[in-house]
């Protein structure tokens, strides 16, 4: 019940967020919009206010704005002329577009600003405490458990898990002792490092060192920081992650990522359940990144998406005038089938690891 509940929280939140990037900036162009709507299909709610029917369409998957004049070749009044999306200077229709994904990336960024004002900044603990011991590593061999706290290696005094890395990195192979503290017991440990392949976030080998086959404890603490530092925290973070999706875009077309690690809504569902569990800090964490994600796709370059609109919209103004309708039309339909193909492979892939994992 949670995932289903976080799934439809997470979804509505960054499906309005999109739409009213889209609605508000429409309207502060005098562009008439007839419809804003929550999912697509049949209408389940509907409330008309001014010239704008809101609405709660069956498929939550997305939404859309509906605004006069927005599609080519729609026929406008002379009398509706002054409110029709067409009529507008290519510059406003591109910001009317862009907006869209703008609006989650700036969404994005009053999460991380309202999470850091309250909880503070996270900062890992220091010290020397192991977080987690590699299964038939060297360290689990020898009998390092998880909680250990590393208090010296070959009776050098490490304070920092710098220091720990850098005498095993060091080592050559050669055996060292660990002293750690278990629960008030000094106890001593001697073994091995292996020379490994050393990975980067995307899995590509950057590398061989020696390792012991465990890490630091993941341990946080939360320092209270001003307003100031809140929002420039959060403009870092946003971008921190920007960066890290376009990052991962390109290292699946450079298939160091594997297709099949691409998710769809049971994934996403699944993975808001799980932060939803983990604590409201989660969730809300884990619907800025998607936030961030949703902005960026959204701008990809394929004629159904927004990307693909803004690309028609900077050809208009480069040339002077619009592609011719056949144009459009043909690359719109070259837009859904690639959208399609991709919804019917994330599908594919969140079934076989629905069926695989569980």
């Amino acid at each position: 019940m949670n995932t289903i509940t976080s799934f439809i929280l997470v979804l509505a939140v960054l499906i309005f967020v999109h739409e009213f990037g889209h609605f508000i900036i429409a309207k502060l162009f005098r562009v008439k919009v007839l419809k804003f709507s929550l999912g697509f299909g049949p209408k389940l709610i509907s409330k008309t206010w001014g010239d704008t029917e809101y609405l709660i369409s069956a498929f939550p998957l997305g939404g859309y704005v509906k605004m006069l004049g927005e599609q080519p070749g729609e026929t406008v009044s002379e009398a509706d002329q002054q409110g029709s999306f067409s009529q507008k200077p290519v510059w406003q229709r591109f910001l009317v577009v862009a907006c869209g994904p703008l609006f989650n990336l700036l969404f994005a960024v009053l999460v991380f600003f309202i999470i850091y004002s309250i909880s503070g900044l996270p900062q890992a603990v220091e010290g020397t405490k192991i977080g987690v011991v590699t299964q038939e590593s060297p360290a689990n061999h020898i009998g390092i458990m998880e909680g250990d706290i590393i208090l010296a290696i070959n009776n050098s005094e490490t304070r920092t898990w710098q220091e720990v890395s850098e005498i095993v990195k060091n080592s050559g192979g050669d055996n060292l002792t660990l002293t750690v503290d278990r629960d008030g017991k000094i106890l001593d440990f001697t073994g091995q490092p292996e020379k490994k392949e050393v990975k980067n976030i995307f899995g590509e080998v950057t590398g061989e060192r020696y390792l012991l086959g465990i890490t630091k404890s993941d341990e946080l603490t939360y320092e209270k920081i001003s307003f100031f530092r809140a929002f420039t925290a959060s403009l870092e973070q946003t971008w921190a992650f920007i960066y890290l999706t376009f990052m991962g875009i390109i290292k699946i077309f450079q298939n160091v990522i594997p297709a099949s690690e691409i998710g769809g809504p049971i994934l996403i569902a699944n993975m808001a359940g799980q932060q939803f569990e983990a604590g409201w800090l989660n969730l809300f964490s884990f619907m800025a990144v998607l936030s961030i994600n949703l902005g960026i796709i959204n701008l990809f370059p394929i004629p159904i998406l927004d990307g693909g609109h803004l690309v028609f919209f900077s050809i208009e103004a480069l040339r002077r005038k619009p592609l011719s309708m056949q144009a459009q039309e043909m690359l719109q339909q070259i837009g859904i089938v690639l959208l399609g193909s991709l919804m019917v492979f994330v599908f594919y892939n969140d079934f076989v690891r629905l069926f695989t994992q569980g």
